[in-house]
This record gives C-alpha cells, sequence and structure tokens, in this order.
C-alpha cells in the first residue's frame, strides 16, 4: 500500500536536498516499513516507503523506467487489481518487464498510453509520474478516493504526499488552519479537496493533477453517470452478486497472507463469505482469518438505543462458523482506548482531532491486532452508501432535510446541540457553510431526464453519501490500518459496481421495505438468515458509564491549563458542555454529544503537536 512523496521546484536544484526528503520519507514509516527510496534530479525530488504486498523484491521505488533517468519514475501506493491483463496487453504491445510488480505495469501504461491510461486502471491507487522529457509532474489518484493525495502549490511548483505530514516535513510549509478549515474539522462535511490546512489540497478522486512551468492543469477521467436502469430485480439481484464475486476474487490477489474485518453485520460478513468461498474454489484449504472488535462486558452491558440495535459479537461467531473462518475477537477495556500512546498515534495517523470519539481508537487497536497476523484485509466499507443501509435513507424526515442527510442524527444525537452549548456551531457560521457545501454537491448530481419525487430525491441522497460520508470514512479507515502498515481493501468501491448500482432504481434497493433488500438479496442463501435480517448496526463504540467519567476529567484537565483549545472556545462554554448530568455522553457515534467532546481533547492535543496558528 505504501507512502509516497515529493517536491518539485523548477528555480532551485534539488539534488542537494536529500535530508530533507528523508525528512519526509519518515514521517510515513508506518505506511512503508519494508523499504524506502529516495529519487533526485535537478527540479525533482521523489520519495517513497514500502509496504510490500507484489512481487516482494522486485516492486522496490521509486522506480524509473530507464537506468540513465531520461525516461519517467513513478512513486505508487494502493493496489491496481487488473494489472495482469493489463501486463498481457503491454507486452503484446512490446513492452518488456524487469519485475513482476504492478508499479512497473502503471509506469508502462503511461509511457504507451499517456495520461488518459488512468481510464484503464481498476483498483485503488495514488500515485506520481515525474517526467524529465517534458520537466511535468502528473499527480493521479483512484476513482472512490480510496488512497489520499495531496498537495501544496509553491511559487515555483508544488509539494506532495500520501499524508499532509509529509508535505508539513519539508521545512517551508506552515501549519496554518483558518476559519474555513475549522469548519470542516466540526461541522461534519467533508468537502472534496479540502485538506484542512490553509494552502493545502486534496488531488479529487478520479482526478488527474499536472504541474509544468506553464502551470497546473486537472482533469477528471471518471464521474458518475445517469444512466436508465433496464434489467428487471431478478438480474438485477443476480449481477449484483456477479461483480461481488469477481471483485472480492481479484481483491485477494497478494503474495502475503489477506484476512478480512467482520463486525457481524450484513457487508462484512458478505464479503467474509465471498473471500472465503473464493478460496476454496483456488484450492486454499487453510481457512480465512476473521477479526471482530468487541468491549469488556459490552453484552451485558448493551442497551439499544436509535443507532444500535443489538450487539455485533453474536452474529460475528455464527457467519465465522457457517464459512469456516478462523475467527478472531479483539476485546477492549477503556483503559486501552483511553491510552495517551494510542490517543497520539491515532493523532498522528490522521493529522488531525478525531471525528468520531472513541471508534478511531478502537480501529486502532483491531487493525494492529490484525497486523500481527497479516498484512492486508478485506473490508465492508461503501456498501451502506451505495445500497441505502443508514437511517437516514429510511427516516421521512431525513430524506425531506434541506442538508446533508446524516445532519439529522448529528441533531437528534445531540451533537449539534452541544456545539452550539460551546458556542461553535454559531461563532464558525456552520448552518450557512453546511447549507453552501450541501447545495455545491446538490449542484453536482447526475439526474436521468423527467426523473422526479423519491426517486429522483433517493438518487441525490446516494450521491451524497458516496461522494462526501463514504470519502470521510474511506479516509479514516486508510489512514488508521496504514498507522499500523495494514492495507485494508474495500469491495464496495470498485467503480464497476457503484456504477450499476448507483444507478438502480431506489424501488429496487427497497424492494421489500428493508435497509439494503438488493445486498440482503444477492446474499440469501450464502449468510445465515439471522445476519440477512438483522437491523443495520454502526461500527461499535463502548457504552461503559466509566468512559465517559473518564473523558470528563481529562476536559476538566484541560480547564486547568492555558490551553490551546481557548482559542475557539472559552472556559464558560466548556464548562456549559460539562454541567450536562452524568450520562449525557455515554452513548458515542459521530453525531453525539460525546463525540464533541472527543473532538475538543483532540483539537487541543493536536495545535500543540502539530504547532498550528490557529487564524479566527
Amino acid at each position: 500500500m505504501c507512502g509516497m512523496a515529493g517536491w518539485v521546484s523548477f528555480g532551485r536544484d534539488l539534488r542537494g536536498s536529500v535530508a530533507i526528503a528523508e525528512a519526509m520519507n519518515d514521517t510515513m514509516i508506518c505506511r512503508g516499513p519494508d523499504a524506502g527510496g529516495v529519487w533526485t534530479s535537478e527540479h525533482a525530488l521523489i520519495v517513497h516507503r514500502r509496504l510490500a504486498i507484489i512481487d516482494l523484491e522486485g516492486g522496490r521505488q521509486p522506480m524509473a523506467a530507464a537506468e540513465d533517468g531520461g525516461l519517467p519514475v513513478i512513486t505508487y501506493t494502493g493496489e491496481v487489481y487488473n494489472f495482469q491483463e493489463l501486463r498481457e496487453e503491454l507486452a503484446a504491445l512490446g513492452h518488456e518487464f524487469r519485475t513482476s510488480s504492478d508499479t512497473e505495469v502503471v509506469l508502462r501504461a503511461y509511457l504507451e498510453w499517456g495520461e488518459e491510461f488512468a481510464e484503464r486502471l481498476n483498483g485503488i491507487y495514488a500515485f506520481a509520474i515525474w517526467d524529465p522529457r517534458t520537466e511535468e509532474l502528473l499527480l493521479v489518484r483512484d476513482r472512490m478516493g480510496v488512497k489520499p493525495l495531496y498537495y501544496y502549490p509553491t511559487a515555483d511548483g508544488v509539494i506532495f504526499g500520501s499524508e499532509p505530514k509529509a508535505i508539513l516535513a519539508q521545512g517551508e510549509v506552515e501549519a496554518v488552519v483558518d476559519v474555513e478549515g475549522l469548519r470542516e474539522i466540526f461541522s461534519i462535511v467533508k468537502t472534496p479537496g479540502h485538506a484542512v490546512f490553509k494552502g493545502m489540497h486534496e488531488v479529487l478522486p478520479a482526478t488527474t493533477v499536472r504541474f509544468s512551468r506553464s502551470g497546473t492543469s486537472t482533469r477528471t477521467y471518471w464521474k458518475l453517470e445517469a444512466r436508465e436502469h433496464t434489467d428487471d430485480l431478478e438480474t438485477t439481484i443476480a449481477h449484483v452478486r456477479s461483480l461481488l464475486e469477481d471483485i472480492v476474487d481479484r481483491q485477494l490477489v497478494a503474495d502475503v497472507t489477506v484476512g478480512t474485518l467482520l463486525s457481524g453485520g450484513l457487508d462484512s460478513s458478505a464479503v467474509t463469505a465471498l473471500a472465503a468461498a473464493a478460496r476454496t474454489r483456488r484450492g486454499i484449504t487453510e481457512p480465512i482469518h476473521a477479526f471482530s472488535v468487541d468491549f469488556v462486558g459490552h453484552e451485558q452491558r448493551f442497551e439499544a438505543n436509535v443507532q444500535w440495535e443489538d450487539p455485533d459479537t453474536p452474529f460475528a461467531i455464527e457467519v465465522a462458523e457457517q464459512v469456516g473462518a478462523e475467527h478472531i475477537i479483539v476485546e477492549l477495556n477503556n483503559e486501552d482506548i483511553l491510552d495517551p500512546e494510542v490517543r497520539g498515534a491515532v493523532l498522528r495517523a490522521q493529522d488531525l482531532p478525531v471525528s468520531t470519539g472513541d471508534m478511531e481508537y478502537s480501529l486502532f487497536l483491531l487493525c494492529r491486532a490484525l497486523k500481527q497476523h497479516m498484512t492486508v484485509a478485506l473490508s465492508g466499507e461503501a456498501a451502506d452508501e451505495l445500497f441505502g443501509g443508514y437511517t437516514w435513507f429510511h427516516d421521512q424526515e431525513a430524506v425531506e432535510l434541506d442538508s446533508f442527510p446524516w445532519h439529522h442524527p448529528f441533531e437528534k444525537a445531540g451533537g449539534i446541540g452541544a456545539l452550539r452549548d460551546v458556542g461553535l456551531w454559531d461563532r464558525l457560521g456552520l448552518t450557512d457553510y453546511v447549507k453552501q457545501r450541501y447545495t455545491e454537491a446538490l449542484e453536482e448530481v447526475p439526474r436521468l431526464p423527467g426523473e422526479s419525487g423519491l426517486e429522483a430525491r433517493m438518487r441525490e441522497l446516494t450521491y451524497l453519501n458516496v461522494t462526501r460520508w463514504e470519502n470521510f470514512l474511506l479516509d479514516r479507515k486508510d489512514r488508521i490500518s496504514m498507522a499500523v502498515s495494514l492495507e485494508v481493501r474495500v469491495p464496495f468501491t470498485d467503480h464497476r459496481l457503484v456504477e450499476y448500482v448507483y444507478n438502480t432504481p431506489w424501488a429496487m434497493k427497497n424492494f421489500d421495505g428493508r435497509e439494503k433488500s438488493l445486498l440482503r438479496a444477492a446474499m440469501r442463501g450464502v449468510l445465515p438468515d439471522s445476519v440477512l435480517d438483522r437491523k443495520k448496526n454502526p461500527y461499535p463504540s463502548t457504552q461503559d458509564h466509566r468512559y465517559e467519567l473518564a473523558l470528563r476529567q481529562k476536559v476538566e484537565e484541560i480547564l486547568t491549563e492555558d490551553a490551546p483549545v481557548f482559542a475557539i472556545v472559552s472556559e464558560e462554554d466548556v464548562r456549559r458542555l460539562l454541567d450536562r448530568p452524568a450520562g449525557a455522553f455515554t452513548v458515542g457515534g459521530p453525531w453525539s454529544a460525546r463525540a464533541v467532546l472527543e473532538r475538543l481533547v483532540e483539537f487541543n492535543t493536536w495545535v500543540s503537536d502539530y504547532d498550528v496558528r490557529v487564524e479566527i
């Protein structure tokens, strides 16, 4: 999966900047612990950290197309799942390969087809190609934005990296967050292309960005389109099943051990079952490893609420038994997710304050435990956005809300109220900001001529979820998993599936009145009925009241200091939040009041650790 960074300067000679290259590279050792490389020329500095997954010996980077430096050089992260087919096509066109890696296939594809080669790739990837023939840098990101890629334009070039920390390590970029950056942090709005740090940008999904002496140009090489769906329900169900089987089979390709993340919900259970079946077809007798997370005493302490109807673990156990997976439960307690080292690692992984509270810490610990057994895991991320799994697809008030639909549970769970209590909602003008970003997103929605009513609105909601909410979750999963050198693959983001299901009418996605009807039907006979008929649960969050008490204590400690968080809130504001009665912050999740409390604590640490200058 790897990490990368670089610096292009048309006004300097960078050949003596190896120390800067190494400093940038060192920030990403967790993304690539197996090897590191630096390539320099007069105006380009390219670095890479490698997590070896395919062609363990031959895939070292940066990789040059020619030893004399006269042809393009690439630094590449991610996986291209159709690289073997592309390799055969390129070989037939006369290309010779020195390795069996997908990296070299991508590089040779660029040599053959130029920038348009991106349309041919199926996978999750972000990479940079420096072409010395034209002195141009090309940045490329996958269609769904699974792999991160950031850049910071300079007066005479650009600095880029898999993560903001690599760019900040270059030494000339100051960590500044202005009002708009603060709005991104606190509004639960992930604006595509927005990097929070002032002056920094995120390469948009399905986009190439080219830098040359004459300036910068961008090109979108793929986007969702509205197409008439002509398949009947039975054909649609069968096609979804067929697509998923092919996708999961492709994503098992690796020269290292591959496992799954298994929550016991429909999405992760489907991926685990299909992966186990694919391995059996290949003649692999060793059971697939499936990992779950739980909290000590959670099942006994569990109380159903608007988001969680039942505990996950019993369902995960049932799925593992049915598909023959070796199931490993990672059980956590409060001390685990309150551990300062864990919280610090998660902050460094994301470069920003936490967004979903304890969920991010438990995800980190789950990935860390999984990494002890394997290097690659498949996850069920993105199915809810595509198939209509969230509560806001089925709550009439949320559907009719003139805003992002996930702001409805944000309001109901107390998150917006908590932001108002500390004055941030009004001080940052979040009502207007959310409205602005929502309006921009709606203007992008591809629609069918004449489509109206519920079908038109559900197309809008699907688009909002796939392009906004999903990107937020994918970024979180990538950053946290790569913090422990674990590659997480996400079958539900395959663009073939996304295109097909996006254009499937809501009447089919919801044909039996349940969430994710289409996916349930596609998995009927593969998974236990108990899982197929289960209500969707979010990723688990602790309900232990002692966690709330410990979190309150952390906030109390901040109140005794000259804390950085007081640049955006007052002590009186925070005390107003803490005046809420015991139990007010027991329920977690990204929409809760507790998540706001978490964010204030982590914001305080973030400003100190990253030496952030706050402009407000």
